[in-house]
């Protein structure tokens, strides 16, 4: 009987820390749920209708309509085009720079504390002040760009930005600036767990630098890496304040990426169902290659992923 009792206690117990540890989570789940899941839902309800702004009243429900003209839209095809290559460029650039830094960080230096701080001042300021900071840099009239590339009172400038090839290359250069310090702060945390014998055990075998680097650090470094290359991948597919300040699309729209189009389509043009198919579809590519890099992350077919 008192075997029974007990094994009830412990029952009751663990029944009691379960609720209470639901009870704990379930405001983070009602967070979600509302500022999260319930957005992701309704832009897909919407991207089933044909919405127009200046018409009140008159929408209806076209299905899949949005997405065939999607399908048709040239213009939508150049916007992800655009977004593609922005993506590959600054997430590749920007986690070799992340490694690079992270790598000089890690070591022991005078100041390291310092210098750790100051370089997370680009990734610190609001994206819309780093753009407008670089508009000004590639500004035609008094920005450096000029000031460099032809000196100072020489009567000579050049309208970077109104040039499609270097406008986009100013695009990935800002965001590359801002975020490479977000990629070398998740690698630096990578660089810290991979034990110092491993390298002392190298070093007296004979191995070199670039054998130490390549067969010790990168294996290791290999999670943080792929963490740090999926988040700035889920980010440079949102990318929208630096187009709208620097650039607008322009010019002739090779700057133009996917979500700054759906802004057009929404707020200048009005098409509300339209411009939330353009969402949902930069919502299911950025689930699709998140989904990617999860799988290839080391332990994920053991966990089921």
């Amino acid at each position: 009987m008192k075997t029974f009792i007990t094994k009830k206690a412990h029952l009751f117990a663990g029944h009691s820390e379960a609720a209470f540890g639901l009870g704990l989570l379930a405001p983070a789940f009602v967070c979600v749920a509302v500022f999260a899941f319930y957005p992701i839902l309704y832009s897909f309800y919407l991207s089933l209708q044909r919405i127009i702004l200046s018409l009140p009243g008159r929408e209806r429900f076209v299905l899949f309509e949005n997405y065939r003209a999607l399908l048709q839209d040239a213009a939508a095809r150049e916007a992800l085009a655009n977004t593609l290559a922005f993506v590959a460029a600054s997430t590749i650039l920007e986690v070799a720079a992340g490694l690079g830094i992270a790598l000089i960080i890690n070591r022991h230096f005078r100041g390291r504390g310092l210098v750790r701080a100051a370089v997370l001042i680009p990734w610190a300021l609001p994206t819309v002040v780093a753009a407008q900071m670089w508009r000004f840099i590639m500004n035609d009239n008094y920005g450096l760009a000029n000031l460099i590339a032809f000196g100072a009172d020489t009567g000579q400038y050049r309208a970077w930005l109104a040039e499609p090839m270097i406008a986009f290359v100013s695009l990935v250069a800002a965001d590359v600036w801002k975020t490479s310090c977000f990629a070398a702060l998740i690698i630096l945390a990578g660089l810290q767990t991979i034990p110092d014998e491993l390298y002392e055990a190298a070093a007296i075998d004979g191995a070199t630098a670039w054998q130490r680097f390549s067969r010790i650090t990168l294996p290791l470094l290999r999670p943080a890496l792929l963490i740090a290359l999926l988040f700035r991948t889920m980010d440079a597919f949102r990318i929208f304040d630096l187009v709208f300040v620097m650039t607008q699309g322009g010019p002739g729209g090779s700057t133009s990426v996917l979500q700054f189009y759906g802004y057009q389509k929404i707020f200048s043009e009005g098409l509300m169902g339209y411009g939330s198919a353009i969402s949902v579809v930069v919502f299911c590519v950025t689930l699709a290659v998140s989904v990617l890099y999860i799988k290839m992350l080391p332990g994920a077919a053991r966990r089921g992923i």
